[in-house]
């Protein structure tokens, strides 16, 4: 009811923390590695695609080419009964290639797809839904919907129209696919859901441009950050432009990043825009690290595996002046996830030192986290964290959880199903890592009780207005309390889609004699700087993270 006071439920929110010494990547003693928790043994499905949605549940999908997976179902997407008959036993169809995990619970349930989204993209509208587009063969051209229900009994929904591949939300309810058919012969943008039955795609010359044709393209899965002047950051290759998407216009056209090598699939490095501040009007900086060597794709063809690029590039994408600042990781990397931590940090996870994307194109395992923490001075960024003794090559991911960790999941450079004989079997065991500031140590310092006050909607915050976060500590910050939210992305092929951290204005705190903490925030300006929909809100106190509460922005 309006003119009431409304509470969300608390969940728990991540970052990262770790001490660097004088230039050399080194780790501070005391366990600030972070641990490893195996979470299931079998998830039944390939985690190739990951969402974290609000109502606590992580959506995982597979390719159905790839064979039958752990799932039987009782009946075919037609309603006909799958049986043991040998036929129904290699049936697709009578396979659930998507699940649903409960993150509270640590239980999965099928979920039916009925086209395969193999390399397929996504993006979460403005009320929570998921909206995913594309996949393989007869998948190419679907849109699927899947709505999170409170009950956990809600599926995949299907409708028909042409579809691509990376996107990103740049308004309500309406997002900009790039790309398409693998990239191939496809370059061009389109807009879902079409707002006329005449809409079309357009044309894109800075894909044709991009592409290498020798090596399968080097420029699928285009990096996209939507900047907060409402312009599309791409970048494809090793080039990037800014592109008005409303005018079919470029902007500008960046300086090429330095180096050899190609940083999109199937070189596939990774790219983050880092967090957007009030404090300096949301200045724009997009980071790419990692990537294949030049001529990684035939190489591997022949069975030679070269090393994968070690570098980083950062550019500030605002201005007029543009020049890439590199620096190089503690080790050459691909198909690697790169997550922003709410304090800013980013978590560089998976992938392998050699070789490409592609089914058996890769070799040796990226089994150390890295940790990027973007206020350092160059060369003191870095960090190496706990290593995980499970790789996770072509087709993982990984994303932020609401309760404290980092899921892991997924992994089959095969193009079935296959657990023997091969160097890298499927992987199906689900994972979490867990930062060394969860550990009880780090309490005293968590901020606790964390509320959010709504004056009028509830559950929603109308962009550029002020609302109330309530909190708990121990005792008195050690420093100046930050508030972050985040927006919880599509992942997959070492991308996540619409990605984003902000960084809020406290515009005054109070602190009583009790260690209650009353705060006024003001909303992000527009939806340019935050997308509508559902976003992570956590109270940081010197590193440490709050619980976190899913907050809602809209339009008014």
């Amino acid at each position: 009811m309006e003119g009431k006071k409304h509470l969300l439920s608390v969940v728990i929110s991540v970052i990262l923390q770790l001490f660097v010494v004088s230039g050399a990547v080194e780790v501070s003693s005391g366990g600030r590695k972070g641990t490893w928790k195996l979470l299931q043994q079998n998830t039944g499905v390939v985690a190739m695609h990951m969402a974290l949605t609000y109502r606590n549940t992580v959506i995982m999908f597979d390719q159905t080419a790839a064979g039958p997976s752990q799932h039987r179902l009782p009946r075919r997407y037609n309603g006909k009964r799958c049986t043991r008959s040998r036929e129904d036993l290699e049936d697709w169809s009578c396979y659930a290639h998507s699940v649903e995990y409960d993150v509270d619970g640590n239980k999965l349930r099928s979920l039916r797809l009925d086209t395969d989204p193999w390399c397929s993209s996504g993006s979460f509208l403005s009320n929570g839904t998921l909206l995913q587009t594309g996949g393989y063969g007869s998948g190419s051209k679907k849109i699927r919907y899947f709505n999170p229900c409170s009950d956990h009994q809600c599926n995949w929904k299907q409708s028909k129209q042409m579809v691509c591949f990376q996107s990103v939300t740049p308004e309500k309810d309406r997002v900009i696919i790039v790309g398409g058919t693998h990239g191939r012969n496809a370059f061009s943008y389109e807009f879902v859901p079409k707002l006329h039955s005449s809409d079309r795609s357009f044309n894109l010359t800075f894909l044709r441009n991009t592409n290498d044709p020798n090596a399968r393209g080097n420029n699928l899965y285009p990096f996209l950050h939507l900047s907060s002047d409402g312009n599309l950051f791409i970048f494809a290759n090793r080039d990037s432009i800014l592109f008005n998407y409303r005018r079919n216009k470029v902007i500008k056209t960046f300086p090429r990043i330095p180096g050899g090598g190609s940083r999109n699939y199937p070189s596939s490095g990774s790219s983050v825009i880092l967090p957007l501040d009030q404090k300096d009007r949301f200045q724009k900086v997009v980071m790419v690290c990692g990537g294949g060597a030049s001529g990684a794709y035939e190489a591997a063809a022949r069975g030679t595996f070269l090393k994968a690029l070690t570098s980083c590039g950062r550019m500030v994408i605002s201005g007029y002046r543009h020049m890439w600042k590199m620096e190089n990781m503690p080790g050459p990397r691909i198909m690697h996830d790169m997550l922003v931590l709410p304090t800013g940090r980013i978590l560089i996870i998976n992938g392998a030192k050699r070789g490409c994307a592609g089914w058996k194109n890769a070799v040796s395992p990226s089994l150390q986290p890295y940790l990027y923490n973007p206020k350092k001075t160059l060369g003191r960024r870095f960090s190496v964290l706990k290593s995980t003794k499970i790789a996770r090559m072509y087709h993982s991911s990984a994303l932020l959880l609401p309760n404290g960790g980092v899921l892991v999941a997924g992994g089959n450079p095969n193009n079935r199903y296959t657990f023997r004989n091969v160097s890298y079997p499927t992987e199906l065991r689900l994972q979490a890592f867990i930062p060394h500031y969860m550990d009880r140590q780090y309490h005293h310092l968590r901020p606790v009780n964390v509320s959010i006050e709504y004056s009028s909607n509830p559950y929603r915050i109308a962009y550029g207005e002020e609302f109330i976060v309530q909190f708990r500590l121990e005792r008195r910050p050690i420093m100046e309390v930050e508030y972050s939210v985040y927006a919880p992305p599509f992942t997959t092929h070492s991308i996540s889609m619409n990605q984003r951290l902000l960084k809020l204005r406290s515009k005054n705190t109070v602190r009583d004699a009790g260690g209650w903490m009353t705060a006024v925030l003001e909303a992000p300006p527009c939806p340019n700087v935050a997308p509508p929909g559902y976003y992570l809100l956590t109270v940081v106190n010197g590193g440490i993270p709050s619980l976190s509460q899913w907050i809602r922005f809209i339009h008014a």
